[in-house]
């Protein structure tokens, strides 16, 4: 039996988002797609951290997984997904960031 290419062992890439490590699992030809997608997304979170009050590491993700499927439903041009300037983009998410702190204030 010979070694398929497409099954390559997958590697065991640490990542690190908000402070925390996390081992993923991933094929060789993905290992750069997946830094940069960690990167990404360690960048979203950090910036939901920064602008919210007390908000804890799981609702941050979550506000960050949204925001990140709405622009991917954005781009692929999904009908009801609005395509708005980057300027009110920019803007309702800081509503929207400004919305949640003040409810985790309450």
């Amino acid at each position: 039996m010979t070694a398929d290419k497409d099954a390559a062992e997958p590697l065991s890439i640490t990542v690190r988002i908000m402070g925390k490590e996390y081992a993923v699992a991933c094929p060789p030809d993905e290992h750069e797609a997946l830094i940069k997608s960690a990167d990404y997304l360690n960048e979203r979170m950090t910036s939901i951290r920064k602008r919210g009050k007390a908000l804890g590491a799981e609702r941050i993700a979550v506000m960050a997984a949204l925001n990140i499927a709405r622009e991917l439903l954005e781009l692929k041009g999904v009908e009801g997904v609005a395509q708005a300037d980057p300027q009110t983009v920019q803007r309702l998410r800081q509503l929207a960031l400004d919305i949640d702190s003040t409810m985790s204030l309450e």
